[in-house]
C-alpha cells in the first residue's frame, strides 16, 4: 500500500498527532509518512521527535516487523510501514525505557495501547521507564483517576496500573516507572460503547465531591491542604473533598496537584498544575495560595462547560470511539452545556441510532469540530486513517469503524 501522507504541522501539529497516527498505522497496518514532524513547536520545545516518540515507535516497529524510515530524535521525518497485526504479538512481558528520564511513560503508553488491546490472549504486563510527571502529559495520578475509569465504564476497557516510583521532569534528575496490565480483546470481539444513563440539565452536572492529589514539598502540604479546601468550600459549598494523596516530592522544583470532580451522575472533571517553587520566596504562604487559587478556578471553568468529559479526556477517547462498533458521544462544547442542546444532541442520538440518514455528517479534511485544538487534531488524524469513521454534530457523535480480529 502507498504510505498515508501527514503533515506534522496540521492542527495542534505537535505529538498527538504523531502518537495517534503511528498508534493506528500500527493496528491497522495501514503504512504512514509523516512530514514536518512536531512543526509547530518553535523555540525550545523544537520540532521532531522527541524520545518518548522514538521509545514508542521502536516498540511498535519491534513488534509489527515494520520498515522505518527517519526514526531517530530530531528527525522531521517518519516513515513506518508495518507488517504484522496485534493478534501476531510474540510474548506478555515488556520492558520499555526511554532514553531520557524526562520521557513521559504515559505518553509511551497512550502510543501503544490501541495495538496492545487488540492482541488477544493473555494479559499483557508492561513495564515502563521514564516521566511520571512530565511537562505536557497526562500524569500518572490522570491516567488512574480520569481516563482508565472512564475507558473501562464506557467501552468495557480494563487495565491494571501500579506506579513504583515517581520520575519528574522537574528538579534534579529521576526515572520513575510504572506497570501496566493490558487485558486485550479476544478474537472476534469489538468494543462497544456503553451509554450513560440518561442526564438531565442541569441537575446531572452538579458536583458532589472532589479528589485531590498532592505531590510536594513536604513543608507545603498544611498550607495547600487549607487553601485548596477554602477554594473548594467556595466553589462547592455542598460537595465532600478527599485527599487521595498527600505525598513528599523532595524538591522545590517539583509541585503537582490535581483535582477531581465527581458529579452527580459519575461525570469526572480534572483540572491539574506541574510547576516549581521560586528559588527565592519572601512568602511561601502567598505563592502556595496562588497555586491553589489557580488550580480551583481552571476546575470550576472546566465545570461550568458541563460537559461529559474534560478538555483533556475529549480528545484522548476519540481514537477509542472510532475503533468501536456503533455510535458513541461524550459531550463537550466550546460554551457552557444548556438543556435545549441537551434535547437536541439526544434527538440526534436517537435519528442516527435508528437508521435516520437526514443527520449531516461533518467533513474530516482537515481539523474540525467542538472541543480544543488537540480534539480537533485528534478526528482529523482518525479520518485520515479511518475513513470509515463518520462523525455527526461537530465530532459530537462518532460511528466507529468496528475494527476486528
Amino acid at each position: 500500500m502507498k504510505p498515508i501522507l501527514l503533515d506534522g504541522r496540521t492542527g495542534e501539529g505537535g505529538g498527538q498527532l504523531v502518537r495517534l497516527a503511528v498508534g493506528l498505522s500500527a493496528l491497522t497496518t495501514r503504512p504512514i509518512k509523516i512530514t514536518n514532524v512536531r512543526g509547530n513547536r518553535p523555540g525550545d520545545r523544537g520540532g521532531g521527535l522527541k524520545s518518548q516518540h522514538v521509545t514508542a515507535i521502536e516498540f511498535l516497529a519491534s513488534v509489527t516487523d515494520a520498515q522505518t524510515e527517519g526514526l531517530a530524535v530530531g528527525s522531521n521525518t517518519l516513515t513506518f510501514i508495518p507488517r504484522l497485526p496485534p493478534t501476531s504479538l510474540p510474548q506478555r512481558q515488556f520492558n520499555i525505557s526511554a532514553s531520557s528520564g524526562a520521557a513521559s511513560t504515559l505518553l509511551i503508553l497512550q502510543t501503544i495501547f490501541p495495538f496492545l488491546l487488540y492482541a488477544a490472549g493473555d494479559p499483557i504486563q508492561l513495564s515502563i521507564s521514564g516521566g511520571t510527571n512530565a511537562a505536557w502529559s497526562l500524569s500518572f495520578e490522570y491516567l488512574d483517576q480520569i481516563l482508565l475509569p472512564t475507558l473501562e465504564e464506557r467501552f468495557g476497557v480494563k487495565v491494571g496500573r501500579e506506579m513504583k516510583t515517581r520520575g519528574w521532569s522537574l528538579g534534579k534528575q529521576s526515572r520513575g516507572e510504572v506497570l501496566i496490565t493490558v487485558h486485550p480483546i479476544q478474537k472476534g470481539e469489538k468494543l462497544r460503547f456503553i451509554p450513560p444513563t440518561p442526564r438531565s440539565y442541569p441537575e446531572s452536572f452538579v458536583v458532589t465531591s472532589v479528589d485531590v492529589s498532592i505531590a510536594t514539598p513536604a513543608f507545603t502540604h498544611e498550607i495547600l491542604q487549607t487553601a485548596l479546601v477554602e477554594n473548594l468550600g467556595q466553589l462547592y459549598p455542598d460537595a465532600e473533598v478527599h485527599f487521595k494523596t498527600l505525598e513528599d516530592s523532595g524538591d522545590p522544583a517539583r509541585v503537582y496537584i490535581l483535582l477531581v470532580a465527581h458529579s452527580a451522575s459519575n461525570i469526572r472533571w480534572g483540572r491539574d498544575i506541574l510547576t516549581s517553587l521560586p528559588k527565592r520566596m519572601n512568602s511561601p504562604d502567598t505563592i502556595l495560595k496562588q497555586y491553589a487559587s489557580k488550580v480551583c478556578r481552571d476546575l470550576d471553568q472546566e465545570v461550568t462547560l458541563a460537559g461529559e468529559v474534560d478538555e483533556f479526556l475529549q480528545d484522548q477517547l476519540i481514537c477509542f470511539q472510532a475503533l468501536a462498533e456503533g455510535y458513541s458521544s461524550f459531550l463537550r462544547l466550546d460554551r457552557p452545556m444548556s438543556e435545549e442542546y441537551l434535547s437536541e444532541s439526544s434527538s440526534a442520538w436517537n435519528s442516527l441510532t435508528h437508521g435516520n440518514e437526514e443527520v449531516r455528517k461533518d467533513r474530516g479534511d482537515e481539523p474540525f469540530g467542538y472541543g480544543e485544538l488537540h480534539a480537533q487534531t485528534a478526528r482529523w488524524v482518525v479520518a485520515e486513517m479511518l475513513p470509515e469513521v463518520e462523525f455527526y454534530r461537530k465530532g459530537t457523535i462518532v460511528k466507529g469503524a468496528a475494527v476486528t480480529f
